[in-house]
């Protein structure tokens, strides 16, 4: 897909987003009544859900457990083991999240006769790169938003699109996917993100180095030229990028390098002379050293496994 090449004014978490490559690949409506408890297995994808009726308790593995409410959106960038349950104690039903995922219609949970107590619409979705266990990391483990109608709204214009068979209807799911990402990642409140991009885009210092390394990542960025930019000592600087993003400064800018190479060499049509200009290497060998060292295998060879696996996922698409 290429990133275009831009300055300062870059917008980190869309270029984040753009490289994840995120495609819708399963949603349904969702309710319960009565008794009941479900205990989801780890599945690994992005997994979201809005209410739009009711509530219900949710408890993520390795989070503090929530009540949701109408109106809630909650985004699980990697979905962990979670349990979501009524308000009346019921022993939960262990359910596995990847078969789960291929069921049609609508479930409900409990008691299957008169009125729902929470109704929700909800679903998975994958990320088509390469990296993006590793682009992922950089986002907080679980996103709870409460009271932005447009999460709810645009959770339903996927619904209603991944339930038709229209011309042009996988471009449009991968189109609203992208946008209710932007929309939940920059509805997160900021005295609540975890460390990692969205606590250092919600930092004003932070958000001008972060801005700089993906506006040019041509450039030979070091610790002193970045601290310089936002307006701080190195050590100063450092020690609070390091903080609030989760990563040294270098160690940040040589993920997102690697991130942004691994999806041009992926095309197949840019040159690896061209390919290490672009993430900031001064040759062909140099990129081709470091890129090795990183992903465990020389860029030639990954272009080459990267267009083999494409081809064969789209040969896939076809005959089914």
């Amino acid at each position: 897909m290429g990133l275009p090449k831009s300055t300062a004014s870059a917008d980190p978490l869309a270029q984040v987003i753009a490289l994840l490559r995120p495609r819708a690949i399963f949603s349904k409506s969702i309710s319960g009544a009565g008794r009941w408890a479900v205990r989801y297995t780890a599945f690994g994808q992005p997994g979201f859900c809005a209410v739009t009726e009711g509530n219900c308790r949710l408890a993520v593995e390795g989070e503090t457990p929530v009540v949701l409410e109408a109106g809630d959106f909650v985004l699980l960038p990697a979905t962990p083991a979670f349990t979501m349950s009524g308000f009346e104690p019921a022993p939960p039903v262990l359910i596995d999240s990847e078969q789960a995922a291929g069921q049609e219609g609508e479930l409900r949970y409990g008691r299957r006769e008169g009125p729902a107590d929470v109704r929700q619409f909800g679903g998975y979705f994958a990320f088509a790169s390469p990296d993006a266990a590793l682009l992922v990391s950089l986002l907080p483990r679980m996103i709870h938003i409460r009271g932005v109608p447009r999460l709810t709204e645009l959770v339903r214009m996927v619904g209603e699109e991944a339930a038709q068979e229209k011309a042009g209807r996988s471009l449009i799911l991968a189109r609203l996917v992208e946008i209710l990402l932007i929309e939940a990642l920059r509805s997160v409140p900021k005295d609540s993100a975890q460390p990692g991009l969205l606590r250092g885009l919600a930092d004003a210092r932070i958000a001008v180095a972060l801005r700089h390394m993906h506006g040019d990542t041509e450039r030979s960025w070091t610790v002193e030229g970045l601290a310089l930019a936002a307006g701080m000592s190195r050590s100063t600087f450092f020690e609070r990028f390091a903080r609030i993003v989760g990563l040294r400064p270098m160690e940040y800018l040589q993920t997102w390098r690697m991130a942004v190479a691994k999806d041009l060499l992926s095309s197949g049509t840019v040159p690896l002379d061209e390919v290490a200009q672009r993430v900031g290497y001064g040759s062909a060998s140099t990129f081709s050293t470091a890129f090795s060292r990183h992903v465990g295998m020389p860029p030639g060879r990954y272009m080459r496994h990267a267009m083999a696996s494409a081809s064969a996922t789209a040969e896939y698409s076809a005959g089914h």
